[in-house]
């Protein structure tokens, strides 16, 4: 239980400084518009740090964590959120800072983010799936 609350903390203090960073970096650059970096707060906090309470939750009731679905999590989810975030600040960068990227570029932005959302599903349906599998 304990290593979830402290990914769960992990991913609330990554979100309180995606939240920050995107408040300050908009306002020191004049930006008025919107942009991918205002997403990443919301991501992190709930794709982070809400998920991981929940699994915490669950540890104290059901034992998940021997489950083979539950390895994938493990491994898969945690790399598809960060991905997903990197590819939203990146691209929110850019978008505040107006730089001209090529298609191919920003086609790449959006695939890489699109393969962090997958896993991110992946991930989230194999721990549904261990939680489905430690209650039978």
């Amino acid at each position: 239980m304990k290593k979830y609350i402290n990914r769960s903390i992990f991913y609330a203090l990554l979100a309180m400084v995606g939240g920050v960073f995107y408040r300050e970096f908009t306002k020191i650059m004049s930006f008025t518009g919107t942009t991918a970096l205002g997403k990443v707060h919301v991501h992190l906090l709930v794709l982070g740090t809400f998920v991981y309470l929940i699994a915490a939750l669950f540890s104290k009731q059901i034992n998940f964590e021997k489950e083979k679905s539950f390895k994938v999590f493990k491994y898969v989810y945690d790399v598809g959120l960060l991905l997903t975030v990197i590819m939203l600040v990146v691209r929110g960068i850019t978008q505040v800072l107006a730089i001209n990227i090529s298609k191919g570029l920003s086609a790449s932005i959006s695939g890489v983010a699109g393969i962090g959302h997958i896993l991110i599903a992946i991930g989230f349906i194999s721990l549904l799936l261990s939680f489905r599998k430690a209650c039978e």
